[in-house]
């Protein structure tokens, strides 16, 4: 069964190619969310709904259960999937994502949320700018938050915009449902996320029996620290082969 890497927002698949380069396993594909890097077909709406659809539909299509792994939203929708359909779930391992009915949305994404505020913020958005932004505040490498935004073209705005405007109450729509990941579940998060912060990780970890590993780095974990999510990776799956 193959290992499937989803990424979060603003990202493609390539944020996951540090963490790849440390996994000693072959078998490893990193999707990229329509509109994200990939094109979104015209009757795609780009909600939380339809991501966690197009995911389903897509690992049916890997025709055995899988081993899947997300960060940011990629966290969000997949533990999502792991809750609705735990048949398509070999090992579940998430990020920086937090569902909880308590979580309150970061400043960012409620400007996102807002109609015209919203748009007129992608209007102006800088990409050099916003880059540092990145840096400043999440600790990102700059060379990665670059290459982040110059990939954010009018599709992936539009499609943030929609994502994060379908999710105003998703911690309270999706939490009940955490339990329901039946699978072996892994929790890693960067502790010092001013956006997701680490109370969370126990939140989640808690309805969803998963171990909780807390990393000394931002939001970005993946970024910050490839080798040791690669590592607690690859024991989890382990730990899975030998139940």
């Amino acid at each position: 069964m193959p290992a499937v890497l989803i990424h979060g927002v603003p990202d493609t698949h390539r944020v996951w190619d540090g963490v790849r380069q440390h996994l000693s396993r072959t078998d490893v594909e990193t999707w990229d969310l329509p509109g994200f890097g990939a094109p979104r077909p015209d009757d795609f709406g780009a909600t939380k709904e339809d991501y966690v659809q197009w995911l389903i539909t897509r690992l049916e299509a890997v025709g055995e259960p899988v081993d899947l792994v997300g960060h940011d939203w990629g966290c969000i929708l997949t533990a999502r999937v792991a809750s609705l359909r735990p048949d398509l779930i070999r090992t579940w391992a998430g990020g920086n994502g937090p569902v909880s009915a308590e979580y309150e949305w970061h400043p960012l994404a409620e400007v996102w949320q807002e109609p015209g505020k919203g748009e007129e913020f992608m209007a102006a958005l800088d990409p050099e700018t916003f880059a540092d932004e990145l840096v400043a505040n999440f600790d990102i490498p700059a060379e990665a938050a670059r290459d982040t935004l110059r990939r954010m073209d009018d599709t992936m705005k539009d499609s943030v915009l929609k994502l994060y405007r379908s999710a105003l109450t998703v911690g309270a729509e999706w939490a009940p449902d955490l339990e329901k990941a039946t699978a072996p579940n892994l929790i890693f998060w960067g502790e010092r996320d001013p956006a997701c912060q680490v109370e969370f990780a126990d939140r989640m970890g808690a309805a969803m029996k998963a171990r909780v590993l807390k990393l000394p780095c931002n939001h970005w974990s993946i970024l910050e620290r490839p080798v040791e999510v690669a590592e607690a990776l690859e024991q989890h799956w382990k730990d899975a082969d030998s139940r």
